[in-house]
């Protein structure tokens, strides 16, 4: 593999040597884009990234690639266009985003206002945190709508997966604001107050019911002791 030619930590230590590769600013939010739109044009990429400099997401890219996490491929006829993919080594980098997110969740309440959002970063914290109730049942689909892209949120062996895009017959639709759409779906307000916020469903309550918050095993602990 490649060595990318920057000034790294010269340390002898596995997280220095990682961070040495993605510790870069938007080198992980790269990567997030990846994870959750699959391969990506380079104007998807920056679309992604508001605020993001042309000349900067090149440089990330090239190290991405030289690192070996990205590989470009060019699609054949009648696309004809330069797709930016994860290797399997960028995949392994979902846990460590996961991770990260998981940590930084608690942060969100500090969040300003104009920060930029778009609607299918919900998807890595929906297949964290949410699971389906009722994992023997047919499996059901939720469209979700906060303003932009639209998202599927589905249940799929007991698991609960998110992607862009729509669905032709979803059990489910959910618009609203984004905090308003991630509360209720995370089980920090109820439906009763998260319509109260403006939040609107359309199909069936007892789909968006049957998708809930995992609970978090400490809690778990403290409730049985």
């Amino acid at each position: 593999m490649a060595a990318i030619r920057k000034r790294g930590y010269g340390q002898f230590c596995a997280l220095a040597k990682a961070l040495d590769v993605i510790g870069d600013r938007w080198t992980l939010l790269i990567v997030r884009e990846l994870l959750l739109r699959g391969p990506s044009r380079y104007t998807d990429l920056r679309d992604g990234l508001p605020g993001i400099a042309t000349n900067l997401l090149a440089a990330r890219l090239r190290e991405l690639e030289a690192a070996g996490i990205t590989v470009r491929e060019r699609q054949p006829p009648p696309v004809s266009t330069m797709l930016i993919r994860l290797t399997p080594r960028g995949e392994e980098l979902r846990a460590v985003a996961q991770a990260i997110g998981r940590w930084g969740a608690a942060l969100l309440k500090d969040a300003a206002p104009t920060d930029a959002f778009c609607g299918y970063w919900l998807a890595l914290p929906i297949e964290l945190h949410l699971i389906d109730r009722t994992p023997n049942r047919k499996p059901i689909a939720i469209e979700v709508d906060t303003g932009d892209a639209p998202m599927v949120v589905e249940t799929v062996n007991g698991a609960v997966r998110a992607r862009v895009g729509m669905c032709d017959r979803p059990d489910t639709v959910v618009s609203g604001r984004p905090e308003v759409v991630v509360a209720a779906l995370t089980g920090k307000l109820t439906l009763a107050d998260a319509r109260r916020r403006g939040l609107r469903v359309k199909g069936s309550v007892k789909a968006l019911e049957r998708v809930r918050p995992r609970i978090d095993q400490s809690v778990a602990r403290t409730r049985k002791g």
